[in-house]
């Protein structure tokens, strides 16, 4: 039965979120039932490329994410893919319309990964674009369920909370992409320099991209919004973290969160959510 197929292929978008976020795990655990499933299968196929272009050292990548790209593409013209994680996605993005655009544009942004490189401003911007702004938007077509008028309404503010998401990841991974993996994001930054001074300039822009994305958390469906709310709650104490510590320590330890502190944010964000507080 192809039900069946469909059910084991969005299991495994499941559990590779689980897998390799806890945080965005929780955060999806609390939407509706509904909208589950398609985020589980966005995150699924967002995960499957960023690995291509993250881990799979000493392969072809760039072989590795063409295929990736085209069996893509293929999935959602057939309505079906062998791939369990890119049916998954198929089936999403057929069932809510997700414009092959922002497809396209995630997958540019992949592709910019291949190579090490040192970021300016327009590539910084293409990158964030790419990477984390029409992934967002991919989310809000979930979220919104057809009403067209709504996402257009809402894109402003789920493109600026994906880009607070993705400087804020530049920021915690600054070792890893900077020493492992040879990228640069910041514009205009030489990382051999990086101070206080420099990490507060990066901090003042993430603030105004957050501002911004909680005025969209509030105007989203009830549907979606404590789900939404409580990744935005994970990356703000993430963020208020990061700005506590030292610049020396960003640039030589990667800074997280414990596991007992997010159940504790999960426990006051569902009272502020049940009580109309957010």
């Amino acid at each position: 039965m192809k039900a069946l197929f469909d059910n084991v292929c969005q299991e495994m978008s499941e559990l590779t979120t689980k897998r390799y976020s806890t945080s965005f795990s929780l955060g999806i655990s609390f939407l509706h039932k509904e909208l589950q499933k398609p985020i589980y299968s966005i995150y699924g196929f967002v995960r499957f490329a960023d690995e291509i272009v993250d881990t799979f050292h000493g392969y072809d990548k760039e072989k590795l994410l063409l295929d990736f790209k085209n069996q893509t593409y293929e999935a959602i013209s057939a309505g079906i893919s062998l791939n369990p994680i890119l049916n998954s996605f198929q089936w999403a993005v057929n069932k809510y319309q997700i414009p092959m655009e922002l497809i396209d544009t995630f997958l540019d942004s992949m592709e910019m990964d291949l190579q090490k490189q040192t970021y300016d401003q327009g590539k910084y911007e293409t990158y964030i674009l790419g990477s984390a702004e029409v992934v967002g938007l991919m989310c809000l077509k979930v979220f919104v369920e057809g009403d067209q008028q709504t996402y257009e309404d809402l894109k402003p503010y789920a493109m600026k909370l994906g880009a607070a998401f993705q400087k804020i990841n530049f920021l915690r991974d600054l070792k890893a992409d900077y020493q492992e993996l040879g990228r640069t994001y910041f514009p205009g930054i030489n990382l051999s320099e990086f101070n206080s001074d420099i990490k507060k300039e990066i901090e003042a822009d993430i603030a105004l991209d957050f501002q911004k994305g909680y005025e969209g958390i509030l105007l989203l469906p009830r549907s979606a919004r404590f789900g939404v709310y409580m990744a935005y709650k994970y990356y703000f104490k993430l963020f208020n973290k990061i700005k506590q510590t030292p610049a020396e320590s960003v640039l030589n330890e990667r800074i997280r969160i414990p596991n007992y502190r997010k159940m504790r944010i999960l426990l006051t964000s569902y009272v502020r959510h049940n009580l109309n507080l957010l």
